[in-house]
């Protein structure tokens, strides 16, 4: 039976991106739409009123959860909020944003999920699909939201979609054709109640697959190995480290496929420009699902030779009188942090801080004891920067972020490593992990002006 909001009274909660797309497209439905959010002030809101969405602001009022017909939830909004789970006591449907627009979207969609990765895994999986000639639309965490993307699906689209936690938690039938998990480590404590909580949610990516489908599955990664155990798709792996007969495997400086006793070449090594060998698992996985869908290798390594990253992920932001300044501010977590470390052998002074989400900041010590010359710690973190850093590598507390960038420069003459790599979320300091990134980027050019000027005299 197709899935119809028409005439129904649905409560969107959150006007981010994500939560914008699904009430417009619900609207253009037939529902009587309410969006929700908690701030005083929506720029979009005389666009959405044109749409007859009627716009709630200041808080979630509960009669508005609790009287709808369904509850539509950006990923920025906690299920815990006393409004939804009022309404969820009163049997009311909450779905994610992705699962909405899942239910009218006609082509198949490749869902990629994992702590890190996710979003150069989905930008690379797309751009090798589009240079395979296949029909593509690239979203959901990055890019358009998915329910931006209904009007223009047709049956031979592939929907490549990253997927977060949030949107997977209350997911019901959402259903990848291709859904990959890259990897599993502690993240977003501050919103989960438990690392099991969170391993849940994520593994719901699996939950509605079945034997005519495929799992992307790292099998370097112990706990994605176990989230996978129990889905129905076929399974195809990827690994770096691990010995593994059959999958994507990395042989004679190429990214091969072994099957059958045979390996296809896909995506020669060095055709790969990121910083990191982190990022080659990134490359490794999106070339499992290119293979899958059917995309000619030569395709796929033309699609890698010209892919120079995303913005605040390993950016190399420039070199300035023999000190390189890198942009990974979307490392928001231990792990990612750890990985963005581990890609330097020394001289290297990371700027770390933020707002705490969880995990184990120690698991850092070793590391940095051996590659940093110091660490910049900052934001309501400091603290713990210190606490768990202090006696490995030299800590230094600075009170604004221009004042740790600065610090950090210093340290790293003549010949060192600035590197912004976090692992805490941005929100004491910054709007999000990409306004912290611009910040960086622009007092690094402030910095290299001033160079340029000192060099001229």
């Amino acid at each position: 039976m197709t899935f119809s909001v028409e005439g129904k009274h649905v409560t969107v909660a959150g006007a981010a991106r994500s939560g914008l797309a699904a009430a417009e497209l619900l609207a253009r439905r037939g529902a009587q739409v309410t969006l929700s959010d908690t701030r005083t002030q929506v720029p979009e809101s005389a666009r959405l009123r044109a749409l007859d969405i009627r716009v709630e602001l200041g808080g979630h009022r509960t009669d508005t959860f609790t009287t709808a017909d369904l509850i539509v939830l950006s990923p920025g909004v906690a299920i815990e909020q006393p409004a939804i789970a009022a309404a969820r006591r009163r049997g009311v449907p909450v779905i994610a944003e992705i699962e909405l627009a899942s239910r009218w979207l006609q082509g198949r969609v490749i869902a990629i999920t994992g702590t890190k990765g996710k979003s150069t895994t989905t930008a690379l999986t797309g751009r090798m699909l589009a240079a395979a000639g296949f029909k593509v639309a690239v979203g959901g965490n990055i890019g358009a939201p998915l329910c931006a993307q209904v009007v223009d699906s047709t049956p031979d689209t592939l929907h490549v979609v990253e997927t977060s936690s949030f949107q997977l938690e209350t997911i019901d039938t959402f259903h990848p054709w291709i859904a990959v998990m890259l990897n599993f480590s502690p993240d977003h404590l501050d919103r989960h109640p438990t690392i099991d909580a969170y391993g849940r949610a994520k593994a719901r990516i699996f939950e509605n697959q079945d034997e005519t489908d495929w799992a992307v599955i790292n099998a370097d990664d112990p706990s994605v190995l176990e989230l996978a155990r129990r889905g129905r798709a076929a399974k195809r792996y990827f690994a770096r480290r691990a010995a593994i007969d059959e999958g994507v495997v990395i042989e004679n400086e190429w990214i091969v496929e072994r099957r059958g006793g045979a390996a296809q070449p896909l995506v020669p090594l060095d055709a790969v420009h990121l910083i990191g060998p982190h990022l080659v698992n990134d490359v490794m996985a999106a070339a499992a699902v290119g293979a899958i869908a059917g995309a000619a290798p030569a395709a796929m390594a033309s699609a890698v030779d010209t892919f120079q990253g995303l913005e605040h992920v390993m950016e190399l932001v420039a070199e300035v009188a023999g000190v390189r300044f890198v942009n990974d501010s979307k490392a928001t977590n231990v792990e990612s942090a750890l990985r963005s470390i581990e890609s330097f052998e020394q001289r290297l002074v990371p700027i770390i801080g933020g707002r705490f989400k969880g995990g184990d900041l120690t698991l850092l010590r070793q590391p940095l004891s051996s590659r940093a010359r110091a660490v910049v710690a900052i934001g309501e973190a400091r603290a713990k920067v210190r606490e768990a850093l202090e006696g490995a590598v030299e800590v230094h507390e600075a009170a604004s972020f221009e004042e740790a960038i600065a610090t950090a420069h210093a340290l790293a003459q003549p010949d060192g490593v600035v590197l912004l790599a976090p692992a805490c979320a941005s929100f004491d300091m910054f709007q999000d992990y990409a306004e912290r990134g611009r910040r960086f980027k622009e007092e690094v050019a402030r910095i290299a002006r001033t160079q340029e000027e000192i060099d001229r005299r």
